[in-house]
Formats: C-alpha cells, sequence, structure tokens
C-alpha cells in the first residue's frame, strides 16, 4: 500500500484502523474462530482527552494449552495517521501481553491493569521496554493484595505472537512474565542472567505462562 492508497482508504473509511487492524490479523490467526473478550477504556479517561488511561483497551484470549492470553492496544500507532505512514516503528514499536493461569477473563483484570500502569510509564516517562528487561516491584505480590512470591516482571519476545510489519511500522509483541523477588535479586546483580533464567523457566514452561501460586525459583 502507497500513501495515496492509504489516504483513499482512510477517506472512505472514517472508522478505519489500520494498525488495530494489523494486530487482530495475528491473533485470528492464533486463535482461529475464537472472539476474545476485548474490555475498552473508557473514552474520557484516555490521554488524549485529559485521563491517566494510555491503552485504548485489551483482548483476552482463551488458549488451548490452559491460559488466557492478554493482549494490549495503544503502544503502537492504531488509527490513520499519515505521518506515521511508512515509519520504521509503529509509536513505541510494540503490543504488549501477558499469560496467566486463570479460569476467566475476569480473573484477568488486574493483570490489564498492571499493563496498564506499564504504558503509562512509558509515555509519561519516555523510557520503552525491551526483551530481557526486568522490572522492579516493590517487593510484593504484583496482584496487589493477593499474596504471592511473583513480585516482578521480565520483559520477552512472545512465545507465539510474531512480530509484524504495519502500514505505520514494526510492531513486536512483548510478552511479561512474572518472577520472583530472588530472581529479581539475581538479575538485579548480573542482569546477564537473564536468558539464563528464560532458558530455566521454558523447561516446564515453555509458553512462560505466569502462575501466581509459583514458589520455585529458577535462579
Amino acid at each position: 500500500m502507497d500513501i495515496e492508497e492509504y489516504k483513499s482508504r482512510a477517506e472512505q473509511q472514517e472508522d478505519w484502523a489500520p494498525g488495530w487492524e494489523a494486530i487482530d490479523v495475528v491473533f485470528d490467526q492464533l486463535y482461529e474462530n475464537q472472539k476474545p473478550a476485548h474490555y475498552g477504556t473508557e473514552l474520557h479517561k484516555r490521554a488524549m482527552f485529559g485521563g491517566d488511561q494510555y491503552l485504548d483497551g485489551f483482548s483476552i484470549y482463551e488458549s488451548g494449552n490452559g491460559y488466557k492470553h492478554i493482549l494490549t492496544y495503544g503502544m503502537s500507532e492504531l488509527y490513520v495517521n499519515e505521518e506515521a505512514f511508512g515509519g520504521e516503528w509503529s509509536g513505541w514499536g510494540y503490543e504488549m501481553t501477558f499469560k496467566l493461569q486463570a479460569e476467566s477473563a475476569e480473573e484477568c483484570l488486574w493483570a490489564c491493569d498492571m499493563l496498564a500502569n506499564l504504558a503509562r510509564y512509558t509515555y509519561t516517562q519516555q523510557r520503552f521496554f525491551e526483551p530481557l528487561q526486568f522490572v522492579a516491584g516493590n517487593g510484593t505480590s504484583i496482584h496487589y493484595g493477593v499474596e504471592s512470591d511473583i513480585t516482578a516482571l521480565l520483559v520477552v519476545n512472545d512465545t507465539e505472537a510474531k512480530g509484524i510489519d504495519s502500514v505505520h511500522g514494526r510492531v513486536e509483541f512483548l510478552q511479561v512474565v512474572g518472577i520472583t523477588e530472588r530472581e529479581l535479586e539475581l538479575l538485579k546483580e548480573d542482569v546477564t542472567l537473564s536468558a539464563k533464567l528464560v532458558e530455566e523457566m521454558k523447561k516446564d514452561n515453555p509458553f512462560l505462562v505466569t502462575d501466581m501460586g509459583r514458589k520455585r525459583s529458577y535462579l
């Protein structure tokens, strides 16, 4: 698609969201014939309207491997933007994902809030996330109010969703994975252990699903 085709499509379809469509193609291929649970951010709460929410919404898919696969919308360029057409990276260049052992989509909403906080950090501090980067917490469970040894996060490339080249540029899918305080402290001492941690976790957990009941540390 060239810029003229882009402009023409935008004129013909007022609600066209090419970035959003490109993301959905990836997940439609992963989860054929599945309509995910979708939670949109209320318009008046979005940052562009003066609110404190930097994501437009979340989709939660049911994996046949026994977990929920959460996807964000809003870290990349979702809507028509001629200035963004043909860029190297779409927005921040990624959307975030999270895989959680949960029975229902409603049980994942705390994780959506967590991802929203990560998005707010990126937009307000102008600091993006990269694979094998850790995100420290305050030493308590990443699920506020629920006791767990999972207190921090590690960023990896999503184990299933592969990056795409959209009309606005490259979009990767960065998965955040819950890690223990012990694992975090060792990564603080030597961040190069991140790759080893991922390798060890994948032996038991190839999709890097976050289990909030996990006690074992892999480092």
